[in-house]
């Protein structure tokens, strides 16, 4: 079993990304569907439209209340094998809160879950990474440092210099991730979705 955990500041457009990487899964092989369960950790933001990914043969779990990475870490755990136990997913993508370090919680779930496959994959803002990088600079380093791929979202937003000077600014925090620059509002390569999901995607195809 795979668990992807997507980290990434509030607003760098994780919930866009799950969507768009869910569709991406299903419309491989519509008539032999992946199990894929979608488990929900942002703590005051929209949540992925329940009914679309339901009807599209995916189970979404929502966890509200706090952020897995500290104080429902012992939650999380006994929610991952209970989507286990109740779904027998292939893939588990968790969409973490904002503010989560996501090395914390892939720490917990090898723990709990030695055989499982957990990768990271964090989405930052090319827009607005230049104004947050001073005051949250040590909060982004414990999203991005332990990433096994980093996607830079909305660059049609900003222009190529600016986009260079914030890839090589990232880089700073971990340049052994693959990068992939991305915009979130329109169709995202399947380039990027294989290197997300590694080479295990070929599985759910």
């Amino acid at each position: 079993m795979k668990i992807l955990i997507l980290g990434g500041f509030l607003g760098s457009g994780k919930t866009s990304v799950v969507i768009q990487l869910a569709k991406y899964i299903l419309g491989s092989n519509p008539e032999n569907k992946t199990k894929v369960v979608i488990l929900e950790n942002e703590i005051g933001e929209v949540s992925i439209d329940d009914k679309l990914l339901r009807g599209s043969g995916y189970e979404v779990a929502n966890m509200f209340s706090g952020c897995v990475c500290c104080t429902m870490a012992g939650e999380l755990v006994i929610g991952l094998h209970n989507i286990i136990r109740d779904f027998n997913p292939e893939l588990i993508i968790m969409e973490a809160t904002g503010v989560a370090y996501p090395d914390n919680i892939r720490e917990t779930i090898e723990q709990s879950l030695p055989d499982a496959d957990c990768s990271i994959t964090c989405i930052t803002d090319a827009k607005r990474w230049k104004r947050l990088f001073r005051p949250m600079e040590m909060l982004l380093k414990g999203q991005l440092d332990a990433a096994d791929v980093i996607l830079i979202n909305k660059t049609d937003l900003v222009d190529g210099d600016t986009l260079d000077e914030v890839e090589a600014s990232i880089r700073t925090f971990n340049d052994m991730a693959q990068y992939f620059r991305i915009s979130a509002a329109e169709p995202i390569d399947t380039a990027v979705f294989e290197a997300v999901l590694g080479i295990e995607q070929r599985s759910f195809k």
